[in-house]
């Protein structure tokens, strides 16, 4: 049973910055994963993937603010988001990418507010 575990959501100003974390645990090797988000009435949107060896994809949106990266030491993906804007304002799932299906985290809640 493979898990994914994410942390680091919550609330913050516009402007500022989080990191995410998400760790996958059980029988799983090094897998591609990646981020993404969902806003009320909003379709599911990709924010940012990695490969297992490091090359990495954005959303336009995210593209020059957000950095994904991975420690597969720790089968573990952050992302790093900087100069958050209300827009940003989301449900952030994790996913990780194998046996050709998609295994998602629970999510976590960013919310860019003043």
């Amino acid at each position: 049973q493979v898990q994914l575990m994410e942390s680091g959501g919550g609330l913050v100003q516009p402007g500022g910055s989080l990191r995410l974390s998400c760790a996958a645990s059980g029988s799983i090797s090094i897998r591609p994963m990646g981020w993404y988000r969902q806003a009320p009435g909003k379709e599911r949107e990709l924010v940012a993937s990695i490969t297992t060896d490091g090359i990495t994809n954005y959303g336009d949106s995210v593209k020059g603010r957000f950095t994904i990266s991975r420690d597969n030491a720790k089968n573990t993906v952050y992302l790093q988001m900087n100069s958050l804007k209300p827009e940003d304002t989301a449900v952030y799932l994790c996913y990780l990418f194998a046996w050709g299906r998609y295994i998602w985290g629970q999510g976590t809640q960013v919310t860019v507010s003043s």
